[in-house]
């Protein structure tokens, strides 16, 4: 078991491999010119961080899942998560640069109102952004005015400046990570049909008396974080992963209403619905119907067809 580091403040970090502390919420790392071995360790974070490996691969685990950190790749990290770190050689001086900000950074800046959006930093590690050269050029472009910035005494103009390229720095990794969904297109596109199928298995092989299927049952099913699972479904297909778990099963409630007798409650339960109210809420929502008004419909229609 290795020992945990918990990382709740920038000094944190820069003490743990021997770096000069210039900002007490933000930092640009330069892991080459780090003065102490750090490895077989868990780093609990309480900071976001982004960083960019130059040189050999490097282990790393989040949860108890493996990935190999690549030259060209960058990973991200945010507050909450525990990250494993683990080389089978002890590496002075990584050749590793990155950028590491502290949530209270942001109060007061329009980036606090926008951070959530970025969800990246809610994947996996294995879901990792491969950069072009390109891409990586801008990256260490933005690396290099914050670090500009930082060089600067700290004044009332300080945090919005450096997260205003932060935030920029964020919307251009955005960019590039839905660059990477449309390179992947073969990939995701085969995970959306044994998506439509494992969805069509849930209720054929009784899951639903653990509850409706979630997005999280889905993308744990595919060895995906949920946040990378329910971007690549809306990049993919238009519709966010849980749209299409609930179109999955009010089609399905349709077919019963329209085809059988059934009670409305037993028709909720067997959908994984614990309570009917929950289940005519959620096909009002979407029909405009409620499920009794929906079979009156068919019934009727049925009745001036013949």
């Amino acid at each position: 078991m290795n020992p945990i580091v918990k990382l709740d403040s920038i000094d944190a970090y820069n003490k743990l491999y021997g770096l000069e502390t210039r900002h007490p919420l933000v930092t640009v790392i330069n892991l080459s010119e780090a003065t102490q071995v750090v490895n077989h360790v868990s780093m609990d974070y309480g900071v976001y961080a982004l960083f960019l490996k130059n040189g050999t691969n490097c282990t790393l685990k989040y949860g108890r899942q493996p990935y190999d950190y690549q030259e060209g790749t960058i990973v991200s990290f945010s507050p909450g998560q525990l990250i494993a770190v683990d080389s089978d050689v002890d590496e002075p001086a990584p050749d590793v640069i990155g950028l590491m900000f502290h949530p209270d950074l942001l109060y007061g800046t329009p980036l606090a109102e926008k951070i959530q959006n970025y969800t990246f930093f809610d994947y996996s590690q294995r879901e990792a952004l491969h950069l072009s050269s390109d891409e990586r050029k801008l990256f260490l472009e933005f690396l290099d005015r914050i670090r500009g910035e930082l060089e600067y005494p700290v004044d009332r103009q300080s945090a919005e400046i450096v997260t205003s390229h932060i935030q920029l720095l964020l919307d251009y990794l955005t960019r590039f990570y839905e660059r990477q969904f449309i390179t992947r297109r073969k990939v995701n596109s085969d995970i959306l049909g044994r998506f439509e199928k494992a969805l069509k298995d849930y209720y054929a092989d009784g899951h639903a008396n653990e509850g409706t299927p979630s997005v999280s049952y889905f993308a744990e099913l595919f060895n995906l974080t949920p946040g990378y699972f329910g971007d690549m479904v809306k990049k993919e297909t238009g519709k966010t992963a849980h749209e299409i778990l609930s179109l999955y099963i009010i089609e399905t409630a349709k077919h019963r209403l329209a085809d059988t007798n059934d009670d409305i409650s037993i028709i909720a339960y067997d959908l994984g619905f614990q309570y009917p109210q929950h289940f005519t809420r959620t096909f009002k929502r979407i029909t405009g119907l409620s499920p009794s008004q929906f079979r009156d419909k068919i019934c009727a229609d049925n009745g001036a067809l013949n």
